[in-house]
């Protein structure tokens, strides 16, 4: 499985953020401008905290596995694996969101705050965006802990 890359997530969020730009100044021209929904940020930070309790419960489920503590709970690898598939298809699509967000956010910024709706709708793109770098930083931190040490050394890995 290949590891998560902070440039691949950053691209997509500046290719997402913008077409997002350009679809909002486009939409705008044609009449009101997108929404952004409340439960936009709702919903990503759900998604981080559940990544982030994931990634805590597996660390400390390892932890005690490694120091061999009586009554400890392992960790099957293949759960180990379908949590991390889970954070990296979380990343990848709050990096996607994310731009989304981001770009509506700043043409709003840009053309939208002399009416307060439209301030609104900003600030919520904003917390969008910090919600889904939230969900990146919590399933960048799963697939840490999900780590294998092998792993670590990549000149044994085949070429």
């Amino acid at each position: 499985m290949k590891q998560l890359r902070l440039g691949v997530l950053a691209g997509l969020f500046v290719v997402a953020g913008v077409l997002s730009w350009a679809g909002a100044r486009l939409w705008h021209s044609l009449g009101d401008p997108p929404s952004i929904p409340l439960a936009a940020p709702i919903v990503l930070a759900v998604i981080a905290a559940v990544l982030l309790a994931t990634a805590l419960s597996l660390r400390a489920r390892l932890k005690a596995q490694r120091e061999r503590r009586p009554g400890a709970k392992g960790v099957e690898p293949l759960m180990a694996a379908r949590a991390v598939v889970f954070g990296q298809a979380s990343a990848l699509v709050a990096a996607l969101v994310c731009g989304m967000y981001g770009g509506t956010g700043l043409f709003l910024l840009l053309d939208g705050l002399d009416v307060p709706a439209l301030r609104d709708q900003a600030i919520y793109a904003g917390l969008a965006v910090l919600a889904g770098a939230g969900v990146v930083a919590a399933a960048m931190f799963l697939e840490r802990v999900c780590k294998l040490p092998e792993d670590e050394d990549d000149t044994m890995a085949p070429a």
